[in-house]
């Protein structure tokens, strides 16, 4: 039997201004993670997340073909399209309100291009470390935008079985969404560790305070918190995890 480690609770706000910025012209990406060159060995992870990267790319260009290996990849549009393939033949077109999940395995190799010749696209795209290494890579995408319009949080991405939620080979995380009308009221999943990430407008976070657009608070060991819209409402994504290893 596995036991999981007592975790210290603790509320760590971080801030939008404060996260690793990359800008290349073509690419306006902000990480709220060691990411590339940007490196803080106190800031490799929470939990099972390893990478959040708020991502503007600009039309005409992106990233162009890749490899990854052993991590799901979870990709969330706000604005605009991206255009997805994979050396597994498989091509995606993906746009707000539809989840896109990419499984590395023993490897893949992948592009990410905005096809628009003027609009940027904007996404958020996030890594999880798998529980079980070296599997047969997979994609999966779906439509859950009216899921979402029926108000609450939503399961876009479960490694718990969720209905109407995309799939991920990780069975402590699910990432969970939400367009909350300006006052609306939500609680956060317990988990050893969450992550609230404010993709727009801003929230009131239960014994913490104000949170604005690209701000987030890591969670650890703390159940039960409230969430609520500000005037304009908000999206927010919310990861619940595990430990590492």
């Amino acid at each position: 039997m596995t036991v999981t480690p007592a975790v210290t609770p603790a509320v760590d706000i971080r801030r939008s201004a404060d996260r690793f910025h990359t800008r290349a012209g073509w690419l306006d990406s902000k990480h709220s993670f060691s990411f590339g060159p940007h490196h803080s060995p106190d800031n490799t992870n929470h939990g099972q997340l390893l990478v959040l990267n708020d991502d503007r790319v600009a039309g005409g260009t992106g990233f162009e073909t890749h490899p990854h290996r052993d991590m799901e990849i979870v990709t969330w549009v706000l604005d605009g399209e991206l255009e997805h393939k994979d050396s597994e033949g498989n091509r995606g077109l993906i746009y707000p309100g539809l989840a896109q999940r990419m499984s590395a395995g023993r490897g893949i190799w992948h592009s990410e291009k905005n096809g628009s010749p003027d609009q940027d696209v904007h996404f958020i795209q996030m890594w999880v470390l798998p529980d079980t290494e070296a599997v047969d890579p997979g994609y999966q995408q779906l439509d859950i935008d009216d899921e979402l319009g029926r108000g609450g949080l939503v399961p876009i991405a479960s490694g718990q079985g969720h209905d109407a939620a995309i799939s991920i080979r990780q069975r402590d995380a699910v990432l969970w969404g939400a367009r909350l009308q300006p006052g609306e009221r939500v609680q956060v999943p317990d988990a050893p560790f969450g992550h609230v990430f404010v993709a727009r407008g801003d929230v009131e976070l239960e014994a913490s305070g104000r949170l604005a657009t690209g701000d987030a608070a890591r969670l650890s060991g703390v159940d039960g918190l409230a969430l609520s819209a500000g005037a304009e409402g908000a999206e927010v994504l919310i990861w619940t995890t595990g430990p590492m290893g």
